[in-house]
């Protein structure tokens, strides 16, 4: 009984960790994309894709904070959730307003 318990637990320990990795990672992208497109500029740019990546790696994390159980962690990803998802709704509402009608 306990080894299949313990089996268990460790093939979706593994996949929660992949999970959490996985955020990290698109939390990593966006900064690479800000960058590229910043030196490409030669000005300081925020992309569209960083707001996607911010969302896809908040609601990830997000997850992974709450399998987790960590407060804090729940809290900060919750309300980084909230300014991204504001700032994309921005983008969407300015594009559907400037499609020809």
């Amino acid at each position: 009984m306990f080894e299949n318990l313990t089996l268990w637990i460790q093939q979706h320990l593994n996949w929660m960790v992949a999970l959490g990795l996985l955020g990290q990672g698109l939390f990593t992208m966006r900064f690479v994309a800000q960058w590229f497109v910043s030196e490409k500029a030669g000005k300081s740019i925020v992309p569209e894709i960083f707001w996607y990546f911010s969302f896809g790696g908040g609601v990830i994390l997000l997850t992974y904070a709450i399998w987790r159980q960590d407060p804090v962690f729940i809290l900060g990803q919750a309300a980084g959730l909230l300014i991204y998802a504001r700032n994309l709704y921005f983008i969407w509402r300015d594009k559907w307003r400037a499609r020809p009608a």
